[in-house]
């Protein structure tokens, strides 16, 4: 079965529910040239992706082709995903596709999306029509609107777009800006007519340019606006109906990398303060050595402490006690350490409260404060990340502390790669919770992207540890949270930018 999905206009968040589930279940998703990469991170690992995306003056595949494609994987029996920019019926030539599976007896299902056509201009404060001003709106694509043949003709009907009430809408339209505007004027538009161009619609570095219709393609010129761009014609075009009120953070662009846990901790706490938001590297915690750490468990009567330096170990930790049917009243004896405020809370979802948090919440604080509480010859079970610093069991080991030293997971970061680089150089800020992402991130385009940091945005750590990682790769502009946590993350965001450091 084939299903048609509509992606909406380029914010993640105006996918409807329906994409979303749809995505996560994809076998084979044919997508187009997005406005997020974070669609395409819904989809199942074993996923099958292909790219059919046409750019202007440059198309990958042509529609019989992406037919061919859509029909082929059908008919091998796999749930074929087919994601288009907008929705499938506006300008998206869904009809099409529908057509060539119709022919082979393909069953399809039809996902509606946001249309750009009205979603990025609410965006921009442009309603598509308004009481009293434009009683209806009209929604026309400009790669014909000025000729099907080479361009020059002008044969698109201008002498009836001219004429129509309400807003005049152009969707792809923004390189025949020239032409469009010429021809309304010359078949009876008032060249006062109140008219906008709005690029990168709900996305944060979105634009919006107002002029009187005559004056239009020199005011984009001038703002150096380019395409993907909508432009709309009418009264409708002079309303800025967007909230003055300023956050802490309005106008800030921020790039999240690491785990879905500090994505959708972080995220939120971001666009609550004002700020926009864009996922930027992608972490995956895969666990790993159960059968390693089922062991220690059989003999946790022989354990003093246990030592959480993540939230992900506490999570492993316990999932391993359950899938173990162990009761958990082995742990009666066990005092408990935590380096920080979230993996404290972390252990306190499980029903335990940690004996020891350093007030400083480092590695260094942590290994401190347990070698003045722990004895000589007590044991010590610290279930952590593969990669993670050494520092902790050096220091108990040279306290005479027993350590049991086991590594329950992994951080896998999925590689950035250069298509996304633009992107990122627009951005304020870029987080990293851990030095595992740090690595992840520079594991390809090395050189590239610590060209970007040195001159883009302003890197953000989440500690010392992770700070240690940027510098190994040569970057020294920085800013480390004070609070090894999401909010630390938010408030050395928040101090840069009321101070100015990072505004563009």
């Amino acid at each position: 079965m084939v299903f048609l999905v509509g992606a909406g206009p380029g914010d993640p968040g105006l996918l409807t529910l329906r994409g979303k589930e749809l995505l996560e279940t994809a076998e084979v998703l044919v997508y187009d040239r997005l406005a997020s990469r974070e669609f395409l991170e819904l989809v199942p690992a074993g996923c099958e992706k292909i790219y059919v995306g046409k750019e202007s003056g440059r198309h990958s595949r042509t529609q019989e082709e992406i037919n061919g494609i859509l029909v082929e994987w059908a008919l091998k029996g796999k749930r074929v995903i087919r994601l288009k920019g907008g929705d499938p019926f506006v300008f998206g030539r869904g009809g099409e596709e529908i057509h060539s599976l119709s022919a082979h007896g393909i069953p399809y299902e039809v996902v509606p999306g946001v249309t750009s056509a009205i979603a990025a201009l609410s965006h921009a404060g442009i309603p598509v029509t308004h009481r009293g001003v434009g009683q209806s709106f009209h929604v026309i694509t400009g790669h014909t609107a000025v000729g099907a043949g080479d361009g020059d003709s002008l044969t698109g009907g201008f002498d009836q777009y001219a004429r129509l009430p309400g807003t005049l809408i152009f969707l792809m339209g923004l390189s025949n800006l020239e032409k469009i505007v010429e021809n309304l004027i010359k078949y009876g538009k008032d060249p006062r007519t109140p008219a906008a161009v709005v690029t990168n619609g709900t996305l944060p570095d979105s634009r919006c340019v107002r002029a009187a219709l005559s004056s239009l393609p020199e005011a984009v010129r001038r703002a150096g606006l380019k395409p993907p761009g909508i432009i709309v014609v009418g009264p409708v075009a002079a309303f800025s109906m967007t909230c003055k009120k300023e956050l802490p953070l309005s106008g800030a662009l921020v790039g999240i990398t690491g785990t879905d846990g500090m994505w959708n901790k972080l995220s939120e706490k971001l666009v609550s303060q004002g700020a926009s938001v864009v996922r930027a590297g992608i972490s995956r915690i895969v666990p790993l050595n159960k059968e390693g750490l089922s062991g220690h468990l059989d003999r946790l009567d022989q354990v003093s402490w246990i030592v959480f330096t993540s939230t992900n170990g506490v999570r492993i930790f316990f999932e391993a006690m359950r899938e173990g049917r162990m009761d958990l009243r082995a742990l009666g004896h066990v005092k408990f350490a935590v380096v920080g405020s979230g993996t404290g809370k972390a252990l306190e979802e499980q029903g335990f409260f940690p004996d020891y948090m350093p007030e400083e919440y480092t590695t260094e604080a942590l290994a401190r404060g347990l070698l003045s509480r722990i004895r000589p010859g007590e044991s010590v079970l610290i279930p952590r990340a593969r990669m993670g610093s050494p520092i902790l069991r050096e220091a108990l080991c040279q306290g005479g502390i027993s350590v049991l030293d086991v590594p329950v997971y992994d951080v896998e970061a999925e590689p950035v790669g250069r298509e996304a680089l633009s992107e990122l150089s627009r951005l304020h800020y870029l987080t990293f919770e851990s030095g595992s992402g740090v690595r992840g991130f520079f594991g390809e385009l090395a050189d590239e992207k610590r060209r970007l940091l040195e001159t883009g945005p302003c890197p953000v750590c989440i500690g010392k540890a992770t700070a240690e990682a940027l510098s190994a790769f040569g970057i020294r502009r920085m800013k480390i949270a004070r609070d090894y946590t999401a909010d630390g993350l938010l408030s050395a965001i928040l101090e840069d930018w009321d101070h100015g450091s990072s505004r563009l």
